[in-house]
């Protein structure tokens, strides 16, 4: 198993782990379409639009929802593999966890 700490690069064990790992692209995606349709939204709310602001601040919400959650395990999977390594690793340092 390949140790998924970055040790050359830095001495936090998951700093820019979610820009590094390709698989997180779809919930990075998802956040950023998250943060454009809330400033859609909110254009439609200042513009006398309620209803299509209504729509889309709920289309945000899911999009922020969904983005976060696919984050949220992606990182714990990250996190479970590290255990996984130090655990048949036991002459590795144990860092604390920056998350």
């Amino acid at each position: 198993m390949k140790d998924p700490v970055d040790h050359a690069r830095t001495t936090r064990p998951h700093a820019g782990e979610s820009l590094k790992d390709g698989t997180n692209a779809p919930g990075l995606v998802a956040v950023a379409l998250a943060v454009a349709t809330l400033v859609v939204s909110l254009y439609f709310f200042a513009s006398g639009q309620p209803d299509t602001g209504g729509v889309t601040l709920v289309i945000a919400a899911v999009l922020a929802v969904a983005g976060g959650a696919w984050l949220f395990m992606r990182h714990r999977r990250i996190r479970s593999r590290e255990l996984a390594y130090l655990d048949t690793h036991p002459g590795e340092p144990r860092t604390p966890p920056t998350s």
